[in-house]
């Protein structure tokens, strides 16, 4: 009949090829993505050395999950920065922020970006 001779042992299949296109994939990736956005909120974390005590009306900003509260009074997002201009001479005026029941850093940054918009540098963050 036939002869084939002797079968041989078959070769496993080599992986490096699949390997290099991984990390080819991984870095191409790596590079096409955007991983986010540097942006920093500038807030005065404590008063500099010989700088003047807190003076004129309270101006203590609440925020909640759901609001903002002035002094104790609610009141809507977009009115917070007319309010307090009117409680400040100079917008270098301390303006005290205080996060209440569980108000996420997203909350936080949502009140500052538009005091900081309206020229208030006198931010401080209180616990």
């Amino acid at each position: 009949m036939f002869a084939f001779g002797t079968s041989r042992r078959r070769r496993a299949p080599s992986l490096t090829p699949m390997i290099d296109v991984v990390f080819l994939l991984l870095v191409f990736f790596m590079l096409a993505s955007r991983f986010g956005t540097e942006t920093h909120v500038p807030l005065m974390a404590a008063a500099p050395a010989g700088s003047a005590p807190y003076s004129g009306p309270p101006r203590l900003v609440d925020i909640l999950p759901d609001g903002v509260r002035l002094n104790g009074q609610p009141l809507a997002p977009g009115d917070l920065a007319a309010r307090l201009s009117s409680l400040t001479e100079t917008p270098g005026d301390t303006i005290v922020l205080r996060a209440r029941d569980g108000a996420s850093l997203q909350r936080l940054v949502d009140v500052v970006e538009p005091l900081r918009a309206a020229g208030f540098t006198g931010l401080a963050l209180v616990e």
